[in-house]
């Protein structure tokens, strides 16, 4: 898309696209993509599930498929979709199946979802470039982006305020099924 941005007295007009990711639990991710330069826009949220807009709740008991993941909008002028990929391989082990650190679930599942061909192929070019740096085959799912659904903005205000609680918050709620 092209957003257009007022800046100095000059109205710029900026091109964005959207890549997304699930790397594990969706606030650490989300925070180094906020950081980087060129990244226009984060928001976090469940895709590649079986149930339209699923409940936080529902995403932590593992039944509705979905990943937790991050959208990111980005101005690909100043930051590659090469250079994103790279930012997904170094956050997270992509070699352990629906599990990062003490997460585990389908919901925790390393995946890239891509936009069009063109990032499918760059996807799967940069899987077969770091694989050498792992031990353990990568699992990583390369699959088409589907409906992006955002996090509640309860849960999500909730979550942000008590993140060091965030994990133990899923954990409980499948202890109580």
């Amino acid at each position: 898309g092209i957003n257009a941005e007022y800046m100095g007295g000059t109205t710029v007009k900026r091109t964005s696209s959207l890549a997304t990711f699930a790397a594990g639990c969706f606030w650490s991710v989300e925070l180094v993509y906020q950081r980087t330069p060129g990244v226009l826009s984060t928001r976090v949220g469940y895709i590649a599930g079986k149930t339209p807009n699923p409940r936080y709740e529902d995403v932590c008991e593992g039944t509705t498929g979905h990943a937790e993941a991050v959208e990111v909008t980005f101005d690909p002028s100043e930051v590659s979709y090469d250079n994103l990929l790279d930012i997904f391989w170094n956050k997270h082990d992509p070699t352990t199946l629906n599990r990062q650190g003490n997460d585990f679930g389908t919901q925790y599942r390393s995946a890239i979802f891509y936009h069009s061909e063109a990032q499918k192929r760059l996807a799967e070019a940069s899987k077969d470039r770091v694989q050498p740096r792992f031990r353990r085959p990568i699992v990583t799912e390369i699959v088409l982006a589907t409906e992006f659904y955002p996090a509640e903005a309860v849960s999500y205000t909730h979550l942000r305020a008590h993140e060091t609680g965030r994990n133990l918050v899923c954990r409980l709620l499948l202890e109580k099924k």
